[in-house]
C-alpha cells in the first residue's frame, strides 16, 4: 500500500530541495566567473564584470521575460466574453488562493498543455492549449489550472525566471570563453609552466562542462517544483484524482508541443517533448511518479 503524505509534508520538503538546487546554480555560476578570470588573466576585474554583467540580464529577464515567452509561444490573450468557463474556473481558484485574477491566455495547439509565467502575482499570466481545453472534463481542467496557479502563487514563476538568468548567464559566458581561446585569448596562463599549466586545464574542463551542469541543475529544479506544485493544486481543488486522471489523458494522447521550445519546456505542465527520455535530461519528472505520489495523498 501506498505510504500517505499530507499535502504540506510535500511542499515543505519540495522547497527545502528547490532551495538547495538553486544554490548549487549560484555556485557553478561563481565557479565559472572565477574559472573565466584565471584563463584570461582578469584578476579581481573578472568577477566585477561578470556579476555586473549578470545583474543587467536578470533585469531585462525579470520585466520583459514573460512577454518574451509569451510571444515565443504564440499565446494570444482572453477575456470572460470570450472564454466563460475557462475564465470562471481560473478565477475561482485564484481566489482560493488568495491571489489577483492571472491574465489568462490560449496557445493554439493540438498539444494538452498549460503554462504559467510573470515575476509575481500581481504580474502573472496563465495560458492552456486549444488541446487542453478540448480534451479535459471539469474537474481535470481545474487539477491542471489548479497546479498553475500554485506555481504563480508559490513565486515558482520568478523562480523559475531565476532559473533561466543563471542558464543563459552560464551558458553565454562558456561560449564567450571558447570564442576568446580560439582567437587565442589565455596566452599569458599558457605561457606560464608547472603548476599553472594544470589549474589552467582545469579551469578550461570546467568551462567547457559548466553549461552542461547548469542544464541538468535547471531541470532538477523545474521537476522538484512540479512535485510541489502538484501537492499544492491537490490542495486547493481537495480532489487529487482530478489532476492524476489529467495527467492520464496527456500520457496517453503523447502530443508534442509544437509551441514548446527547449527554453520555454521547463515552465509547461506537462513535458512537451514525451520522446525525450532519461531522467538527467527530462524537464518533468515522469508522469507516472506524479500520479503515484498523488493517489498516495
Amino acid at each position: 500500500m501506498a505510504e500517505h503524505i499530507s499535502f504540506f509534508d510535500a511542499i515543505d520538503a519540495n522547497k527545502r530541495n528547490s532551495v538547495i538546487l538553486i544554490a548549487v546554480m549560484f555556485a557553478i555560476f561563481l565557479a565559472m566567473v572565477v574559472a573565466f578570470s584565471y584563463i584570461f588573466d582578469l584578476g579581481y576585474c573578472g568577477p566585477i564584470l561578470g556579476f555586473f554583467a549578470l545583474l543587467v540580464y536578470a533585469l531585462i529577464v525579470f520585466y520583459q521575460g514573460d512577454q518574451i515567452i509569451l510571444s515565443l509561444s504564440g499565446a494570444k490573450q482572453v477575456s470572460e466574453k470570450d472564454q466563460p468557463f475557462l475564465y470562471n474556473v481560473v478565477e475561482g481558484l485564484s481566489l482560493a488562493s488568495q491571489i489577483p485574477v492571472p491574465k489568462v491566455y490560449i496557445v493554439d495547439d493540438p498539444s494538452p498543455n498549460a503554462f504559467a509565467t510573470g515575476r509575481d502575482p500581481q504580474h502573472a499570466s496563465l495560458a492552456v492549449t486549444s488541446g487542453l481545453l478540448s480534451m479535459m472534463k471539469r474537474e481535470e481542467l481545474e487539477g491542471v489550472v489548479a497546479h498553475e496557479i500554485s506555481h504563480i502563487a508559490n513565486y515558482d514563476i520568478r523562480f523559475s525566471m531565476i532559473a533561466v538568468v543563471f542558464v543563459g548567464a552560464i551558458a553565454l559566458l562558456g561560449d564567450f570563453a571558447w570564442r576568446m581561446m580560439w582567437m587565442g585569448g589565455g596566452g599569458s596562463r599558457r605561457d606560464r609552466g608547472g603548476g599553472a599549466g594544470i589549474f589552467l586545464l582545469i579551469a578550461l574542463v570546467f568551462v567547457i562542462l559548466s553549461p552542461i551542469f547548469a542544464e541538468f541543475v535547471r531541470f532538477a529544479i523545474s521537476r522538484q517544483r512540479e512535485y510541489l506544485a502538484d501537492a499544492n493544486g491537490a490542495r486547493l481543488t481537495r480532489y487529487p484524482p482530478g489532476l492524476a486522471s489529467a495527467l492520464n489523458k496527456i500520457k496517453a494522447a503523447g502530443i508534442p508541443t509544437k509551441s514548446a521550445n527547449d527554453t520555454t519546456a521547463p515552465l509547461y505542465f506537462s513535458n512537451p517533448f514525451p520522446s525525450k527520455i532519461g531522467s538527467l535530461f527530462a524537464s518533468h519528472p515522469p508522469i507516472d511518479e506524479r500520479i503515484k505520489r498523488l493517489q498516495a495523498m
